[in-house]
């Protein structure tokens, strides 16, 4: 799939404006947004993209506050992947080896996921990954044959190493983005768990009440507060939401909503102003 990357220029850059502005335009159907100050950047498959409702959606941002420009480049998915490819290194988080297929003679470590992302999120060097993977390292105990939902899956790394933690099977993983749905088969495939995971294309409705013991959910923060309820019903008694995708100022706004839909706050983990939190429903 061919993407358009809209490099939005922020002026003065703070993470509370890249924020006001991802509010503004994920209506257009962005995938996915990378925060290199002063720019944000955000990802829309070609056939999606409308110049003239991105102007229109950020002409409606309070310029007293800061200025905005922004620029866009066409991306070819196998150029994004060759770029991948040449950027990215293994990475160790916790017991657990992060790496590509041309990776060789790595240091072993109990857990080792082999990941090709394409276009999708998540290959554990971005902080919010690497934070649920450490949450889930904390909880490895509670999710050995408990039943778990990677919401917003993207390549499919949480729910493979769920997986490998010996969930109980299947593994539901979840994406709005049907690249991403094919990358976690084709990383669980890699990974020799294409068995154990089952992954779905769509978005919070297809979550079934009463049917989880965790969830994993590493969105970013107004699906987070849109789906809190949902994410709720969907976990048995005594279940566990851990989220991520939000900075430390967010904490308590989605706490507030979590604690409103009948869960408990019990700990979260921070790293470079990025949050994963730990909820247990009542």
């Amino acid at each position: 799939m061919d993407y358009i990357e809209v490099q939005i220029e922020i002026t003065p850059f703070s993470e509370d404006f890249s924020d006001i502005v991802v509010a503004q335009i994920e209506e257009l159907g962005f995938e996915s947004y990378v925060t290199e100050a002063p720019y944000l950047k955000a990802y829309i498959p070609v056939e999606q993209f409308s110049e003239r409702n991105l102007k229109l959606l950020l002409s409606g941002i309070d310029r007293d506050l800061f200025e905005l420009s922004y620029t866009t480049n066409f991306i070819k998915e196998q150029n994004w992947n060759a770029v991948w490819e040449a950027s990215f290194e293994p990475i160790v988080i916790g017991k657990c080896t992060v790496k590509a297929h041309f990776h060789k003679g790595l240091p072993r470590t109990k857990y080792t996921i082999t990941i090709t992302p394409k276009m999708a999120f998540g290959t554990g060097h971005h902080q919010t990954t690497s934070l649920m993977m450490e949450v889930m390292q904390k909880e490895e105990k509670f999710i050995r044959d408990h039943k778990v939902l990677d919401m917003g899956c993207g390549t499919g790394i949480l729910a493979i190493l769920a997986a490998k933690m010996k969930s109980a099977t299947p593994v539901h993983a979840i994406d709005i983005d049907p690249t991403a749905v094919f990358s976690v088969r084709e990383n669980a495939w890699k990974n020799r768990v294409h068995e154990k995971i089952d992954s779905r294309c769509g978005d919070a409705s297809l979550i079934q009440a009463g049917k989880y013991d965790i969830i994993l959910a590493n969105i970013n923060r107004n699906i987070l507060l849109q789906d809190m309820a949902t994410y709720t019903r969907g976990l048995l008694p005594g279940g566990v939401l851990v989220i991520s995708g939000f900075y430390t100022q967010d904490l308590q706004m989605l706490t507030e909503e979590a604690s409103g839909c009948g869960l408990e706050y019990e700990y979260h983990l921070e790293k470079e102003n990025w949050v994963a939190a730990k909820f247990t429903k009542k």
